[in-house]
This record gives structure tokens, sequence and C-alpha cells, in this order.
């Protein structure tokens, strides 16, 4: 299996604080990768040293087999890179509609977005502002699909969602993946049954690597590795 992309020997500080201590992570192409891990595992961080929110203190990224540690996360969307953060991740000003067209993005993507999550149809006029946390994660997962990115990164992209929609979010994910190519990363606290297919679990536990390994391979292990 190729890789899509990868943290070498990576280190993030925030001041005096590590966040993640020296990790190497690989994400297979065409597939989806779940990094599972506490509050503060350092799950996020490893997410936004791949999109280049942060800088690494140490190490580096790797992305297509090019070293892109020095180039910032603007560079990186242009080569295929989304993400959909945990938290302000829309425009409160932004209608749901105008969110969907940010960035010029085909009327095609638009369209396939709504009908995997056509709970966004009736909020199409409505200001992101204006909607629940659910609904603005919605607008969120569905505004990176329209840019058919080939590296989408989604921070706990299930929050406020009903289990139906995650369902079917990761359905929908895991086929697009297998199908089309694009490598997917996402976050969680734990893993559902609906990514049982994933290709590769990643498990963080205080900014270090304590398991990787395909989802079977998770089940069962006591609770220390977390």
């Amino acid at each position: 299996m190729s890789v899509e992309a990868a943290l070498r020997s990576a280190r993030v500080r925030y001041g005096p604080l590590e966040a993640l201590h020296g990790v190497d992570l690989a994400f297979p192409a065409g597939a989806v990768t779940v990094l599972l891990g506490r509050n503060g595992s350092g799950r996020t961080s490893a997410l936004h040293a791949l999109a280049g929110v942060v800088r690494l203190a140490a190490g580096r990224v790797l992305w297509q087999g090019r070293d892109v540690t020095a180039l910032d996360a603007h560079r990186r969307v242009r080569l295929g890179l989304a993400l959909v953060p945990a938290e302000r991740a829309v425009f409160a000003s932004l209608t749901v509609a105008e969110h969907l067209g940010l960035g010029g993005s085909a009327p095609s993507g638009a369209d396939e977005a709504l009908a995997l999550l056509p709970e966004l149809s009736a909020l199409l006029p409505r200001p992101a502002g204006t909607l629940s946390g659910g609904q603005r994660q919605l607008v969120a997962v569905a505004r990176a699909l329209t840019a058919r990115p080939r590296l989408l990164l989604l921070d706990e992209p299930d929050r406020g969602l009903a289990p139906a929609v995650t369902a079917r979010l990761h359905a929908h994910l895991l086929g697009t993946a297998a199908a089309g190519g694009r490598t997917v990363v996402l976050t969680a606290q734990s893993l559902p049954r609906s990514l049982a297919g994933a290709a590769v679990v990643h498990v963080l536990h205080r900014g270090e690597v304590s398991f990787s390994g395909e989802p079977s391979e998770l089940r069962g292990r006591p609770a220390g590795v977390w």
C-alpha cells in the first residue's frame, strides 16, 4: 500500500508545551486512516501539522513523496488539501449556499454534497451563524467535499451529528477513498463500527504513538493502549 502523506519525527510545541514528541505516522493513499485518542493526546496537532496550520518544531511533513514542511497552509490547499477543524469551521455571516460556492467550486460538487447531506437543502439561504452546532458541522464537511480534495483532513467530524448521519458520512468517505483515490484522515475518541473498513488506525497517547495497525487488531486490546 503506497503512502500519500506522512509525519516523520514530528514535534509540535505550543510555547513550553510539546504536543507531539517526535512521532512517525504514515497515511496510506486512497484509503481512510483514523487517529484515535483522548483529548490532549495530540490528534488535532497531528492534523494541523499535516495541513500546515502549525509549524513543526522538528521533523518533516511528506506529501506525495515531497517534503512540504516549509509550505504554508494556503499552498497546501492549492495542491489539493482540505481541513475541517473541530471548531470555527464556518463563516457566521455567510449563508449555507455561499459556503458551498466558496472558491469557485463546481456546481456538480455542491450537488454531490447536498445529495450526501440532504439535511442542508432547507438551510441553503440561512447564515451559518444562525445554525446549531451539528448543522454548522454539516456545512463545514459539505464545503470541504465540494472542493474534491486529494487529501481530506477531518477533526472529529461526527461532533453534533445524529448517528445515522455519521454512519452515512463514514460510508461515503470509505467509498470515495476506495473508488476515487481520495486519502482521508479523521480523528475520533473511539472507533465506531461504521469505520471498521478503515485501512489504518493510529492511537495517540500524550503526544506519542501507542498503536498502529488495522481496526481488527485494535479490538480486545487493554485500555492501556490509550
